[in-house]
């Protein structure tokens, strides 16, 4: 389903796109302009994704065009809140998937802790995953999970991901990489 102005709505979330203005704004701590952009309430988890808000705002100043394919604040339809953020690390087709998802994207995904294990991750996940097939016929998919999250790894299971390898991360350490192809995607 595809909501207004780039959203993509599931069951109880609406996946809105995070602007570079709104971006800009929430790295300047200017949380009354960065909610009037995004026309919802933030949570101050928000906040402390400086370095993911720095990377997607650099990506989005460098290449406008991605604005679809990145992050995106997860919002519970409900309460009208942002309750995380979800998103692609850029367009299909990067180079540095070719060898395990050519064509492919890799996505993350956060929801913050007093919304854990309620199904929204699954459920956005799901939506994210059906805009990118129906809407830009994406054909791969891939995550990148630390052994040691669970929630994740049940996610990836959920949806039929196979693991292919693993990689060090920089940031987040000793990262497992999983692919789901889309022939694979019959949950999704």
């Amino acid at each position: 389903m595809r909501g207004i102005a780039g959203g993509i709505q599931s069951e109880r979330l609406d996946l809105l796109p995070m602007t570079a203005a709104f971006l800009s704004a929430s790295l300047a701590g200017d949380i009354a302009k960065a909610e009037k952009l995004l026309g919802r309430t933030l949570p101050p988890e928000w906040l402390h994704d400086e370095g993911l808000m720095r990377i997607r705002l650099g990506q989005l100043r460098f290449k406008p065009m991605l604005q679809p394919w990145l992050l995106r604040a997860v919002i519970l339809r409900a309460t009208g809140g942002m309750i995380g953020h979800i998103g692609f690390h850029t367009a299909p087709g990067a180079a540095y998937l070719q060898t395990i998802a050519p064509g492919g994207v890799e996505m993350g995904y956060t929801i913050f802790p007093a919304f854990r294990r309620q199904g929204y991750a699954t459920e956005a996940v799901a939506a994210l995953m059906r805009w990118a097939m129906q809407e830009q016929n994406v054909q791969r998919f891939v995550l990148s999970i630390s052994p040691g999250n669970n929630p994740s790894l049940r996610i990836a299971n959920h949806f039929g991901f196979r693991k292919v390898g693993s990689h060090m991360d920089e940031e987040a350490g000793l990262e497992d990489i999983f692919v789901l192809e889309r022939n694979e995607t019959a949950q999704a």
